[in-house]
């Protein structure tokens, strides 16, 4: 009997210990695979607990920190770092890091959260095939999604919140039959929506807030299951998005939409935010929402919402917050806001209402009156009253005229110059040549002494006139949606064809003050001075007037149109387009600084704080850099009526100390831009300055391996060395210690020289010396 037991007791022996031994083999590979992700993370202070003798599938999980497992595998890694993470060193490696996460297959949920992981989301992270659910939010992750992510077919949760990805919206979203949840905030994406979104039947959570989409909304009608929807701070538009009625939170604050709002309003019963504030929506506005059944908070301010509100309007009791300011309101405010107003946020400015206390200031009762009329004409309504047209159309000559008037001797000297190739200068004035590529690099300091067609860079520009709205109106097709360019707080961009053929991008303001021509002529005066080789230039205006009266209502701006895209595109966007040389990328810095510097000593007064990014410099069809974006008065905020200057412009105040080393500063980002090739968020540009600030005094190899790898063999090192001092110059962190702009400018045509030389390239007699004086050179700590 007891030789019968014996091979079964034996077998039973050997089984369990193949079972330890796995179990501890296991167990060791676990371990050194997770030390190991701590040792790539640079040691963080949340990790400081796992050590060689770690049981990580049996330790207490935090919030911030948890392995879990199942049946001795680890499905779930959970690593939350500070709430401010600094990026993870240079020398980090984001493919290394995940070489060693797929030795985890069998993960299920990852999430890795503020921890300074950098660079581009790597392919291979298709390899962990059974992920669910990913965040890797608040890292420093940038690049495109990539095209591999599809074989996640398992995916239930994407977020990749306050990164710096960017690109298109990839339109294979459908291969996630099971996403529940995308989160893309504080990104850097572009684009219109794809229609696959369409087909993601199970979303719940649609968060795209914070990036650069733009166009129509996808229907979502389908998304029977979408309960949060978040938009915000994009270019959306113009319809209001059409989704099921079963939204909790509906975000569609700062886009461009213009529409009005679906009639089905009363019937999202789980409502319980809505904020379609800053955009331009218009039409009555629904009532019912005030009495939603969950309804906590509605944000209706800055549109052009019409309707009367009533004493005895019912209202939901849990309401904690409601702004209904600048709109089109009329009637009486509610009983049922007011009466506990001590626990309410409840803010209703701005429109007509006849207030019970005046605390809250209201227009009288004829401005929403006739705002309503004029948004709800429209141009094309204006079409069948052609009398009244042809009135507010003369007023539109007559003011045009009458700015014309005060330009006839620019645009004399303009037409004198063209015709005769020379500058006029007079007698009197202390005059200065100015030569774009002057070899002692300082330009001149009082551009009062500068004939105003030199100093205003007209040349291959058509004279300054004034437009009349009927050619407006042509040239957008009635501003139809398809010339639509953007919007944001200097009014809406749209493109035009003129009838000679030339391109041009209108933008019209609105203005909120009852002001006549007469009172804006000194400003279309200064606005006609932005005339630069280097910036998109005024090519005119046209005044829009009220259906009643003669008083202006919008300012039609029109400049010349830039055909190539921006300058940010041509460096970052390669799968699209070729990337810009290393000589092209310095002509286009000159031409920046060219900008700049027109705009701080060769115009009066002086234009300062002009906030510049490069998504502001664009291209045109020579490859010339223009700065689209600059700090125009007409365009700032408007002033108070009867103070003889309707438009006030802080960026003129000369008092300011130093105020024109703030375009120093976004300058040398600019340029850093340039030189590594990407997008670069304010937070990491002091990491990357000390990057480059070690890296001049290193030798030639290790700035080459810093920079972008497509100009990495093409740039001589003494070019390269010149453009990274002048970045770290103007980045220093007092702006008295940053250079003036005509040093800036000296010292990049020295780089492009010595560049042009390395090349072979021949210069013209007119160009800087080859070897500049050295005491010119600025000098670089």
């Amino acid at each position: 009997m007891k030789k019968k037991l014996y091979p079964k007791v034996l077998l039973v022996l050997v089984t369990i210990f193949l079972s330890i031994s796995y179990t501890n083999q296991l167990q060791s590979t676990h371990t050194r695979t997770l030390l190991r992700i701590k040792r790539l993370l640079n040691f963080p202070s949340i990790l400081s607990s796992w050590n060689s003798t770690t049981d990580f599938c049996n330790t207490d999980s935090k919030a911030s920190l948890s392995v879990v497992c199942y049946e001795q595998t680890i499905t779930q890694l959970h690593i939350v770092g500070e709430t401010k993470p600094q990026q993870l060193p240079k020398n980090f490696s984001i493919d290394s890091f995940f070489t060693t996460l797929l030795r985890i297959p069998t993960l299920k949920v990852l999430t890795l959260v503020s921890l300074g992981l950098w660079g581009p989301l790597p392919s291979k992270i298709s390899g962990l095939s059974s992920l669910e659910i990913v965040n890797m939010s608040s890292n420093f992750l940038y690049g495109k999604i990539p095209q591999e992510l599809p074989l996640l077919s398992n995916l239930q949760a994407l977020i990749l919140d306050n990164n710096m990805f960017e690109g298109h919206l990839p339109d294979w979203l459908d291969s996630f039959p099971s996403l529940t949840v995308l989160n893309l905030n504080q990104n850097l994406f572009n684009g219109s929506l794809p229609d696959s979104l369409s087909s993601l039947t199970n979303m719940r959570v649609l968060s795209l807030s914070h990036n650069r989409f733009y166009g129509s909304v996808p229907d979502l009608s389908r998304l029977v299951n979408l309960q949060v929807l978040e938009l915000d701070d994009n270019s959306f538009g113009p319809n209001f998005p059409r989704t099921y009625n079963k939204l909790v939170t509906c975000v569609l604050r700062n886009n461009k939409f213009r529409s009005s709002l679906p009639d089905n309003m009363s019937s999202y019963y789980q409502l319980e935010r809505f904020d379609i504030s800053e955009n331009a929506f218009v039409g009555p506005f629904q009532l019912e929402l005030f009495s939603l059944p969950a309804i906590s908070y509605i944000n209706i301010s800055r549109n052009k919402l019409s309707g009367m509100l009533f004493e005895n309007l019912s209202c939901n009791s849990i309401l904690e917050e409601v702004d209904l300011s600048s709109n089109l309101l009329t009637g009486r405010l509610p009983k049922c806001l007011v009466s506990n107003s001590n626990d309410r946020k409840f803010l209703y400015g701005g429109n007509c209402l006849e207030e019970t206390n005046q605390n809250q200031n209201q227009h009288e009762q004829a401005f929403c009156h006739t705002e309503a009329i004029a948004v709800g004409i429209g141009l094309n309504e204006r079409k069948k009253h052609k009398g009244v047209s042809k009135t507010v159309l003369a007023f539109g000559i007559i003011g045009g005229i009458f700015g014309g008037i005060s330009l006839v001797a620019l645009i004399f000297m303009i037409m004198i110059r063209r015709r005769n190739g020379k500058t006029i200068m007079t007698k009197n004035s202390k005059t200065k040549l100015i030569s774009e590529k002057a070899a002692s690099g300082k330009l001149i300091t009082d551009s009062r002494h500068v004939p105003k067609a030199m100093k205003f860079g007209t040349v291959s520009l058509p004279p300054y006139r004034a437009f009349s709205l009927e050619e407006i109106v042509a040239a957008t097709n009635n501003f139809d949606t398809t010339s639509f360019i953007g919007e944001g707080s200097q009014g809406q961009m749209n493109r035009g064809q003129l009838k000679d053929g030339s391109l041009v991008a209108v933008r019209s303001v609105k203005l909120s003050k009852s002001c006549r021509t007469r009172d804006f002529m000194q400003h279309i005066e200064f606005i006609s001075k932005f005339r630069h080789h280097h910036l998109v230039s005024v090519l005119g205006h046209c005044f829009e007037h009220y259906l009643d009266d003669s008083n202006v209502r919008r300012i039609f701006i029109v400049f010349e149109y830039v055909p190539n895209g921006s300058l940010k595109t041509w460096i970052t966007d390669r799968h699209y387009r070729k990337s810009l040389t290393w000589t092209q990328r310095i002509e286009a810095a000159i031409g920046v600084a060219k900008g700049i510097n027109f705009l701080h000593t060769e115009i009066v007064p002086s234009v300062y704080s002009n906030n510049l990014k490069i998504t502001d410099v664009l291209m045109d069809q020579n490859f010339v850099a223009k700065i689209s974006s600059y700090n125009m008065p007409l365009l700032s905020n408007i002033g108070k009526v009867g103070q003889g200057n309707i438009f006030k412009s802080p960026s003129f105040n000369k008092s300011v100390k130093s105020e024109d080393k703030f375009d120093i500063y976004d300058f040398g980002v600019i340029l850093m831009e340039l030189i590594l090739g990407r997008t670069i968020k304010s937070r990491n540009v002091d990491t990357l300055k000390d990057l480059l600030q070690s890296s001049i005094t290193s030798d030639d190899e290790a700035r080459r391996s810093i920079i972008d790898s497509s100009i990495r063999n093409a740039c001589l090192d003494q070019s390269l060395k010149t453009m990274m001092e002048i970045c770290v110059r103007c980045l220093v962190k007092e702006p008295e210690e940053r250079p003036s702009i005509e040093d800036v400018l000296w010292n990049l045509q020295f780089a492009s020289q010595v560049q042009d030389a390395w090349r072979g390239d021949s210069l013209s007699s007119d160009s800087s010396p080859i070897s500049p004086l050295p005491s010119q050179r600025m000098n670089f700590h």
